[in-house]
């Protein structure tokens, strides 16, 4: 099960509906082009068409699960005590004195551009279930990072 936003879930809707009615047919459209081509056992256009293919309904059947498996979180009955997924954290890296701030969301939300950081990921992992004013020690692949918590809020 993955918890998730009403926003996260409707962008997982919206992508597979797009990908069954708009890219689905792309597919099948140009393995049939690439097949007009003549003799199939060299048509190196077609095995990248039918590879296209099955890349394309393997993504597909990914958002399938994900939906099916999808938890839409109640913001309004989140708290802002403690980190927890769907709040947002901004806290001081004690080590550089840098400020930054995350979004913790589920893994099919995460996209680090806009500050959203999976929950699998060891920063956000480090950081649930603390408060603010907590200093945290997380591993992360290139070391460890000390943290303080600054504020906690439900994310927009």
């Amino acid at each position: 099960m993955a918890y998730m936003s009403q926003e996260g879930y409707e962008k997982m809707v919206a992508e597979l509906k797009r990908l069954e009615s708009i890219e689905r047919p792309k597919a099948s459209a140009a393995i049939a082009e690439a097949r007009d081509k003549g003799d199939l056992s060299e048509n190196s256009e077609y095995d990248a068409a039918k590879e296209a293919q099955a890349h394309l309904e393997n993504k597909i059947n990914q958002l399938k699960l994900a939906i099916q498996d999808a938890k839409i979180v109640d913001v309004s009955r989140l708290s802002t005590d403690a980190v927890q997924i769907l709040t947002k954290v901004e806290m001081t890296n004690l080590g550089n004195k840098l400020k930054m701030a995350y979004t913790i969301v589920s893994e099919n939300e995460a996209d680090l551009r806009a500050g959203k950081i999976s929950i699998k990921t060891p920063i956000a992992q480090g950081l649930l279930g603390k408060k603010v004013g907590e200093e945290v020690e997380i591993r992360i692949p290139s070391g460890t990072v000390k943290l303080r918590i600054d504020s906690i809020s439900l994310a927009e």
